[in-house]
C-alpha cells in the first residue's frame, strides 16, 4: 500500500487543517505505519508511466516559487531503469533551463501523469538527479526513445519516494488524433463500403 506519499506532503500544516475540516481521522487510520520508507512502484504503476507520451513536472527554484513543465516525446519515453527509479532524456529546446537550474538548488520534484481517455491520474514525488551529456553519453543516450528525431543535452534520473492515485472527478476525457482515427476506423470501413456499393447501383441502377 502507498503510504509514503502523504507521509511526505502530510506536514503539520495540513494535518492541523485536515483536524479543523474533520478529515484527519480517517487520513490517520489508512496511513498508520508510515516510517518514510518509499512507495514502491507496483506494475500497475509502471506499465501506466510505460503508456504516457507526456506528463507534467514541478520543481521550486532558490526563491520559493514553483515552476510547472509539460513535457512530451514518443509513448514511453519516461522510462523505468530499476528500483524506484524513472528517467528521461532531455532533449535540445528553448534554452530556457528553468527545471535545470532549479533541480541543482533544489532536488524535489512532482509530476502529473494523466490518460484523460480513461480518466486516470498518476501524482509521483521524488528527488531527480541530473547527468549531462558530456559526462556520461552512455547514460544518456540510453535514454533515448529509438529512432526519435531530437538532439539530448541531458538526462534526468528521478527516484520516486511516493506515488498517489487521483480521484477521476473532474477529468474531462480527451483523445488524441491517433485514438480517435482507431476509434473510427471500423465506421470509416463501412462507410467506404457504403460508397462503392452505392456508386456501383449509380452506374448500374438496373442492376445488369
Amino acid at each position: 500500500m502507498a503510504r509514503n506519499y502523504r507521509h511526505t506532503l502530510f506536514d503539520d500544516a495540513v494535518k492541523a487543517l485536515q483536524e479543523r475540516h474533520g478529515s484527519r481521522a480517517s487520513y490517520l487510520k489508512m496511513d498508520a505505519g508510515a516510517d518514510g520508507t518509499p512507495d514502491a512502484l507496483t506494475a500497475k504503476e509502471l506499465d501506466f508511466i510505460a503508456q504516457r507520451d507526456s506528463f507534467y513536472m514541478a520543481s521550486v527554484n532558490g526563491e520559493g516559487w514553483p515552476y510547472m513543465q509539460h513535457r512530451g516525446g514518443p509513448a514511453g519515453f519516461l522510462r523505468h531503469i530499476s528500483g524506484n527509479r524513472i528517467g528521461f532524456a532531455d532533449y535540445r529546446g528553448n534554452r530556457q533551463y528553468i527545471s535545470t537550474a532549479n533541480l541543482a538548488g533544489n532536488d524535489r520534484v512532482a509530476l502529473f501523469l494523466m490518460d484523460y481517455p480513461h480518466r486516470d491520474r498518476l501524482k509521483l514525488v521524488g528527488h531527480a538527479r541530473i547527468v549531462e551529456l558530456a559526462d556520461d553519453p552512455a547514460a544518456v543516450t540510453a535514454l533515448m526513445p529509438e529512432g526519435y528525431r531530437a538532439t539530448p543535452e541531458r538526462a534526468f534520473f528521478i527516484d520516486v519516494i511516493g506515488w498517489e492515485w487521483n480521484c477521476s472527478q473532474h477529468i474531462t476525457p480527451r483523445f488524441t488524433e491517433a485514438e480517435i482515427a482507431a476509434a473510427i476506423r471500423p465506421m470509416a470501413a463501412e462507410l467506404n463500403q457504403l460508397r462503392a456499393e452505392l456508386a456501383a447501383l449509380r452506374a448500374d441502377p438496373r442492376g445488369d
